[in-house]
């Protein structure tokens, strides 16, 4: 059977990926003061990140209209796999629900999934590595729905960022864990659980915050040689590689990638940020 995978900009598609009419993402847009644009092949991450240190506001997202992903729904494929980020920082989910509601109107009832990641960046990204996997077996619509419910109970989301004052403007952390992140240069040890923002532990310094990251997660991975290791950064390659490395040396995973993080990525894990899914 055929298949479309649909995502929302904050998915690091893979390169591989790109270029092929399989894949498809639909665009946040993105806001910094009066400045304006989508998060799309244009987008320009050093322009970004020189515009937010230049400017008093703090950036701002808004999620893809229905009628965008209607656009991104007209396929002749026989599955179409939709896949955005967590519905606790954005409002992309709902969005993409309605879309398919509203489309299915139009064109009746179809075999149209909507995934709430419960992540981002990386984490999206596993999403989209899984549900290829799932449909190049020749599996069921159905079994690959029942397929990516199940990944979802396993994968997890990891990060640690320079700053925490984007995710807290923006809602999404109490004023407490950002004030004392930014004053005393104490980088909390961050969590998704189940698409909420937990921290889990904490160390001086970005440096200590990763190494104590990775022993966390040393502890309580399962089946690593099953898993994909993805490390998400934003305008830190050399960082993400010790980050990978490092993983590597003590953990066998079956595969790993280093990969750029997009607009609305870069816009919550801001310049120096480091997102790690498996």
């Amino acid at each position: 059977m055929s298949y479309k995978i649909v995502v929302d900009s904050c998915c690091e598609i893979p390169e591989e990926y790109r270029n092929d009419p399989r894949f498809e993402s639909v665009p946040l847009a993105i806001e910094v003061g009066d400045w304006r644009v989508l998060d799309d092949e244009h987008f320009d991450q050093k322009e970004f990140l020189k515009r937010v240190a230049e400017s008093e506001a703090c950036p701002r997202s808004a999620c893809p209209s229905p009628e965008r992903y209607c656009r991104a729904f007209e396929t002749d494929a026989d599955d179409l796999i939709v896949i955005t980020l967590s519905s606790h920082l954005s409002g992309s989910y709902n969005s993409a629900l309605l879309a398919k509601k509203l489309y299915e109107e139009e064109h009746g009832p179809g075999n149209i999934y909507i995934c709430d990641s419960e992540s981002a960046c990386g984490g999206e990204t596993q999403y989209v590595l899984k549900a290829v996997e799932l449909e190049e077996q020749g599996l069921s619509f159905e079994e690959v729905v029942a397929g990516l419910e199940s990944f979802r109970e396993g994968m997890k989301t990891w990060f640690v960022l320079d700053s925490l004052e984007h995710l807290r403007k923006n809602g999404r952390l109490s004023n407490w864990k950002a004030f004392i992140a930014s004053t005393l240069n104490i980088k909390p040890v961050c969590y998704g659980d189940r698409g909420v923002i937990v921290q889990k532990s904490q160390g001086i310094g970005m440096r200590k915050a990763l190494t104590r990251m990775a022993e966390l997660i040393r502890s309580g991975i399962s089946l690593p040689e099953k898993r994909t290791l993805i490390v998400s950064h934003c305008n830190c390659y050399e960082r993400a590689k010790q980050v990978r490395d490092q993983f590597l040396k003590q953990i066998p995973f079956a595969k790993s990638m280093i990969l750029d993080t997009t607009g609305i990525g870069s816009l919550y894990s801001q310049d120096g940020g480091i997102v790690v899914t498996y």
